[in-house]
């Protein structure tokens, strides 16, 4: 998956809301996060009551970031998944390239389960993701835009 941005279309964002909806069901979740690595939030779906989404997902990055981190000084290229327990609810995040599967849940549902779940999912994401990718690069390069050049931007203002 190319670490560019690019743009979701909205049958892109309604095929990966649907997979956040079904995750969310299947492994029994309060809430699923779909966020990139700069932490900001592409989906969600379930019940966020008073949270601070922003917060969450920028959390959940610098989360994985720092987790990342401590992986190489250990002598591993990356952890695939972190997972943090808490006494009412949990939190599981899978890294997917440059985003980030996130459920929250609690003893209504377990680890295992929600594991074997977001396995699934994540493989659906990843393939949604390079779709919109390769679509948003074909776009973006057959836009009237492209053909404009940083001389072009420099002549109107000077």
């Amino acid at each position: 998956m190319s670490h560019s941005t690019f743009i979701i279309q909205e049958q892109h964002f309604q095929k990966l809301k649907t997979i956040l909806a079904r995750l969310c069901v299947e492994c029994a979740g309060r809430v699923v996060f779909l966020v990139d690595r700069d932490g900001q939030t592409i989906a969600f779906h379930g019940d966020i009551g008073d949270m601070d989404t922003t917060s969450f997902s920028s959390l959940a990055a610098g989360n994985v970031a720092a987790t990342s981190s401590m992986a190489k000084l250990i002598g591993e290229d990356v952890f695939p998944a972190v997972f943090h327990e808490g006494e009412r609810e949990s939190i599981f995040i899978s890294v997917i390239g440059r985003s980030l599967l996130v459920v929250v849940f609690d003893e209504r549902s377990t680890l295992g389960l929600v594991k074997l779940r977001t396995k699934r999912a994540s493989f659906e994401v990843a393939d949604i993701l390079e779709e919109a990718s390769k679509q948003s690069a074909f776009s973006m390069n057959n836009s009237v835009f492209a053909e404009i050049t940083d001389e072009d931007i420099d002549s109107l203002f000077s």
